[in-house]
């Protein structure tokens, strides 16, 4: 707050002495001061797409990084959660609920929470931890200049599936098809199913598509898949992820080795997963806020991309399942879970 008051003190006596000039130029207060002119703490509008379990390492590593920043929720701002439980339609109610409340910025991850978000203002700040493909799926109009009110981090989604394929064809050298799964009602997810499609067929790999849209699809497409496929590549959002659980139980008992991006579904019994670390992800989205409540615009941010992944196994799935997995590839992994 002494912080605060010095910026002020310093403004008012700009003003004063530029009026013995000929022309004054507007100030830009930052969106902090101009939250404590108003009567109230410079508000963090925080959009959970799922549940505060499943995302407290998340909330945690930005929380910490905000603090390191001089940033202390219920001092010198203001964080107001909310959370989705998975249920897309949540979303937009969500974002109008902060449009209400004029908070200061917006902070979420998954596309499709940033399209609710973006739809709900094109004012206030949007602060994505996580998209999939910010660019392809029209986010952002590119990474180095985000342009809008839209900026964040990019999880690179669609560009490590060809990779994740290739980890899930090296643990199981028979396989030769591949079902993969997701929600087609995320833009994001469509876009990943396609770019693992092409990298199946570079892999020499048969691929069955298998679409849901809501929890009661994912069990019997999984079981439909008896006989019809060597493995499961699971495309991530929240749908996905509320029902991580139900995904790995069902995927062990038809014998479907499974390849994710989230270490949370190898937590619930998946076999691996590689992608970017997401308590990191949502540790820098504070760096983000930190701008933009010091006065910097989201179109002048730009969009960053991971620099730390994390490629998990779990030893007693692949024991479940009948697969050794051999020593070399296991130092390979950043932790096995046993």
């Amino acid at each position: 707050m002494r912080g605060c008051k010095t910026r002020l003190v310093t403004h008012r006596r700009d003003f004063i002495a530029s009026l013995c000039g000929a022309a004054v130029a507007p100030i830009v207060w930052p969106l902090s001061a101009r939250a404590q002119q108003r009567g109230k703490l410079p508000t963090i509008g925080f959009l959970g797409a799922t549940t505060p379990s499943v995302w407290s390492a998340f909330v945690d590593a930005f929380l910490q990084r905000l603090r390191e920043l001089g940033w202390i929720d219920g001092r010198n701002i203001a964080i107001a959660y909310r959370w989705a439980e998975g249920r897309e339609d949540r979303y937009a109610e969500i974002a109008a609920e902060f449009v209400r409340l004029k908070v200061d910025v917006i902070v979420t991850a998954g596309t499709a929470a940033v399209i609710a978000a973006k739809q709900a203002t094109s004012v206030i700040p949007i602060v994505f931890a996580a998209a999939g493909d910010p660019v392809g799926t029209g986010l952002v109009a590119s990474l180095a200049r985000p342009g809008g009110n839209v900026t964040g981090l990019s999880v690179e989604q669609t560009d490590l599936g060809g990779y994740r394929l290739q980890l899930l064809h090296e643990v199981i050298p028979g396989l030769r098809r591949v079902a993969i799964m997701g929600n087609v009602d995320s833009p994001n997810v469509v876009l990943e199913i396609n770019a693992v499609q092409a990298a199946a067929a570079k892999l020499g790999l048969e691929t069955l598509r298998l679409e849901v849209r809501t929890t009661e699809d994912i069990a019997p497409g999984i079981m439909s898949l008896k006989g019809k496929a060597d493995g499961l590549y699971v495309c991530t959002d929240p749908l996905m992820t509320t029902n991580r659980v139900s995904i790995s139980t069902l995927a062990i008992s038809e014998k479907l080795p499974t390849m994710i991006a989230f270490r949370a579904f190898v937590e619930a019994g998946s076999l691996m997963s590689y992608g970017a670390n997401f308590p990191d992800l949502f540790g820098r989205a504070g760096d983000f806020v930190d701008k933009i409540l010091r006065g910097t615009k989201p179109a002048d941010i730009p969009v960053e991309q991971p620099v730390k992944f994390d490629f998990i196994i779990n030893l007693t799935t692949a024991k479940a399942l009948g697969l050794t997995i051999p020593e070399s590839f296991l130092i390979r992994a950043d932790e096995v879970i046993e």
